[in-house]
Order: structure tokens, then sequence, then C-alpha cells
């Protein structure tokens, strides 16, 4: 149990981090135009791919739950 909890933490800490970091180069890039960072995760995929995990999974349950 607590090797999956740890497991589940460092995945939650390491997105969170990119995300932060991320976020914060974002930030620094709109105050200066001359150093344009890409950022390190394409965020609207991310975002893109977990609508589509989500629904998939809704529809799942429906047809399970059904």
């Amino acid at each position: 149990m607590r090797v999956l909890f740890g497991i589940i933490l460092g995945a939650c800490l390491t997105i969170g981090g990119a995300y932060l970091y991320d976020s914060h180069n974002a930030l620094d890039a709109a105050n200066s135009t001359a150093s344009a960072q890409r950022p390190m995760v394409n965020w609207d995929i991310v975002n893109t791919n977990w609508q589509h995990l989500t629904e998939k999974a809704r529809s799942e349950w429906t047809r399970l739950a059904g």
C-alpha cells in the first residue's frame, strides 16, 4: 500500500512541478518578448487527451452499469 501511495504521490509531484515550472516561465516570457521559451509540456494537448479519457471512461461506465 505504501508503494502504491508513493507512486501516485510521485506522479502528482512530477506533474505539479512541471505545471509550476511552465506557468512561471510563461509569466517571464510574457514580460520579456525577446526570450520566448517553449513550455516543457504542451498543456493544450494534455487537456484534450484528459477530456477524451474521461469521456471514454464515462461511456464505459454507463455501458457497464446499464
